[in-house]
């Protein structure tokens, strides 16, 4: 995907709520902006991990989430289109929830993101409902949850099928 007109520095800057859900500048990549910031999330799961609990990150995670459907909503209204291409903290909100709960082997991290960009792409149900109905923050932060959940089910079958 091709994102034709992302939003200045000027704009990330302008508000905390439009640095936060365009993932600090990952989702002005004109090119793509969905997979930057997924690899953003990964990458900034890298750091967070080793300083971080399950506990402490799965509570972190909730916190974002939650922060995240008025952040993203807040972004949305802004840009004029409530999920424009350039937010990108629903990806990277979810995706930290995966690899939370995925094995911490770069080839099952590295499955999950494939798994989560087709997943997040295609929007199965119901994903394309909370895309397609549900036009505000929490709807994108719901479609890209549902995302997560299909990637870690499949996982979870992969690790029972190759047990």
């Amino acid at each position: 995907m091709t994102l034709a007109n992302p939003p200045s520095l000027r704009f990330l800057l302008a508000h905390p709520a439009h640095l936060v859900a365009c993932g600090f500048g990952s989702g002005l990549s004109p090119w793509a902006p969905g997979t930057f910031g997924t690899l953003f999330a990964w990458a900034s799961f890298a750091l967070l991990r080793p300083l971080l609990g399950d506990g402490e990150l799965f509570g972190l995670i909730v916190v974002c989430f939650v922060g995240g459907v008025l952040a993203v909503h807040r972004t949305g209204v802004d840009l004029g289109v409530i999920d424009h291409g350039s937010i990108v903290w629903d990806e990277i909100v979810p995706f930290w929830l995966v690899l939370l709960l995925c094995p911490a082997h770069w080839l099952w991290q590295t499955t999950a993101f494939c798994l989560f960009r087709f997943f997040d792409i295609s929007k199965p149900q119901p994903a394309r409902y909370f895309d397609e109905q549900v036009k505000n923050g929490f709807g994108v932060m719901c479609d890209d949850l549902v995302a997560a959940a299909y990637t870690l089910l499949v996982l979870a079958i992969l690790r029972w099928g190759l047990a």
